[in-house]
């Protein structure tokens, strides 16, 4: 290789490392990512086509598309999966990290009909914060999962609140609850429902934050979002109750 092909390489390499990706410049890895999308897409689909569903508050959800706005849809990170089945190919951008772990998922979700915007709160959040704004923009919800990547749990980022201002758009907070499950030992506690479980999903009123709010403003309404979300919470399991 000559002086001008190492360069490049030298270059390539210093961009993936840039945006976090360094499990890139390995092989080994990018055949997993490919592997685990190819077996997780199907397994998922034919989990989730089992399930049974029991719903509130979906009115919201399409009350906000009547109006001509578009949701920031903001849930806990220990509930993607069953979300990630109910609302498949409705257009819905997600935002993904840029690791290994975010790769396989982008891999997944955007077979069930979803957008990514790579980033997220703990590397490159901006520029994933800046790819949703843009895609909301052009006419598309966004879902986010508001205590991720990497919590703590049940704990509000500010993502949500911010995309929702500067957009105009509204924070839609939803969650969801199976019946019967297995929980993950991660810090999320990822809920992974059985086949032919209930699932509850609950969704509840829009959230809008004014678009002259201060940082005081935005925090209150961040502390408002978790509010919701616990509320929300002990209604889907009232809902799965026998």
């Amino acid at each position: 290789m000559g002086a001008a092909g190492r360069r490049r390489r030298a270059a390539v390499r210093r961009t993936v490392k840039s945006v976090g990706s360094e499990w890139r410049l390995s092989r080994r890895k990018r055949v997993e990512a490919t592997a685990i999308a190819a077996l997780g897409y199907p397994a998922i689909g034919v989990l989730g086509h089992t399930w049974r569903w029991r719903t509130s508050g979906l009115e919201h959800f399409d009350g906000i598309f009547a109006s001509g706005r578009f949701p920031v849809m903001a849930f806990w990170h220990g509930r993607i999966l069953p979300a990630l089945y109910y609302f498949r190919r409705r257009g819905i951008v997600v935002i993904t990290s840029d690791n290994f772990d975010g790769e396989w998922m982008a891999r997944i979700i955007h077979r069930f009909g979803y957008m990514t915007a790579r980033g997220s709160t703990s590397r490159n959040a901006a520029r994933a914060a800046l790819r949703a704004k843009r895609r909301m923009e052009e006419g598309h919800p966004v879902g986010l999962t508001v205590d991720g990547p990497r919590g703590p749990a049940r704990v509000a980022q500010p993502g949500a609140i911010w995309l929702a201002k500067v957009t105009g758009n509204p924070v839609l907070p939803f969650h969801l609850e199976a019946a019967r499950h297995w929980t993950a030992p991660s810090w999320d506690g990822t809920q992974v429902p059985l086949p032919f479980s209930r699932i509850a999903l609950v969704v509840g009123e829009p959230l809008w934050i004014p678009e002259d709010a201060d940082a005081a403003a935005l925090e209150a309404k961040r502390i408002e979002l978790e509010g919701i979300l616990g509320r929300l919470e002990v209604r889907a399991l009232e809902l799965i109750s026998p």
